[in-house]
């Protein structure tokens, strides 16, 4: 996979025409705060802690792709609701997405191929193999992609229509 697939790959789960389904941006139109904030139960993640979680893990992907040692999200893995969870609230979470998601783009498309092909991590630790960046960054494409399946089906269950 080259840069330019990869830059491709990582746009049409975002906000393109994947082959899959509809994109991350498609099935988060129209979600409201409260939906948003809704739990299907306890120990099920909501819409909004999803998007958290996604943003968390790409500002980290990015981290790592920049040359940093592989480690958890500063903002942590599953970030906390805002105490109000208001629309203002919502769509800042929403926007922190879109930011963390274009910052990683502009950062792939500074790299070169053989900078994709450099591996991430040390290899040392066995709960944290050494990767491709390229690896790594096809990764979370596929992670966001598993998480919007998610989003999708908790987006039905609170009220918000289809999946798109």
């Amino acid at each position: 996979m080259t840069r330019n697939d990869l830059i491709s790959e990582l746009v049409r789960q975002d906000s393109g025409d994947p082959w899959h389904g509809p994109s991350r941006a498609t099935v988060l139109a129209g979600v409201t705060a409260e939906q948003a904030a809704w739990q299907p139960g306890t120990g099920v993640h909501s819409i909004w802690e999803i998007v958290l979680h996604m943003r968390s893990w790409t500002r980290e992907v990015r981290r790592r792709t920049l040359g940093g040692d592989p480690g958890s999200p500063v903002d942590g893995d599953w970030p906390s609701l805002p105490n109000k969870p208001t629309a203002a609230a919502w769509e800042r979470a929403l926007e922190s997405l879109r930011a963390s998601h274009a910052q990683l783009l502009e950062t792939v498309g500074s790299l070169s191929e053989e900078q994709l092909g450099e591996r991430v991590g040390s290899g040392d630790d066995p709960d944290r193999p050494s990767i491709t960046r390229r690896m790594m960054l096809y990764s979370l494409a596929q992670h966001d992609i598993y998480h919007t399946g998610q989003i999708a089906l908790l987006k039905r269950l609170a009220g918000g229509g289809g999946s798109g």
